[in-house]
């Protein structure tokens, strides 16, 4: 059993050994040049175009996070269809299905609470 993984720990010990090759040679042979606008902030000693701490408003936030979580509970939706496609001949079929309707049904409660809240209105 343990001769399966003698190439993946040959490949690692290969990507270990080229990795500190290298860094090692970038150490030794690499120009450094250090002056103020190269330990700026930013890289390459970009000038700032503006403050970086901007104020953002939070209702993008939270539309960005509401859309995410709609979106990941919509993608629920395909795995179960495929489940559902194959067992919907047996005696779970029903069962599926009605977890599904409930699992919708919080989905609906929970955008309803949201539209009432006016979470979506963009001000």
């Amino acid at each position: 059993m343990t001769h399966t993984f003698v190439p993946i720990l040959l490949m690692l010990l290969f990507a270990v050994v080229v990795a500190g090759t290298i860094l090692g040679l970038n150490s030794v042979i690499g120009r450094h040049q250090r002056n103020p606008s190269k330990l700026a902030p930013y890289e390459s000693g970009v000038p700032l175009l503006d403050q970086n701490r901007k104020r953002m408003n939070v209702r993008f936030y939270q539309i960005a996070m509401l859309f995410i979580l709609f979106d990941i509970e919509a993608a629920f939706l395909y795995p179960w269809a495929v489940i559902y496609r194959g067992a919907s001949h047996g005696p779970s079929g029903l069962f599926l299905f009605t977890e599904m309707l409930l699992f919708i049904a919080l989905l609906g409660v929970g955008y309803v609470y949201v539209w009432k809240k006016k979470a979506f209105d963009w001000k």
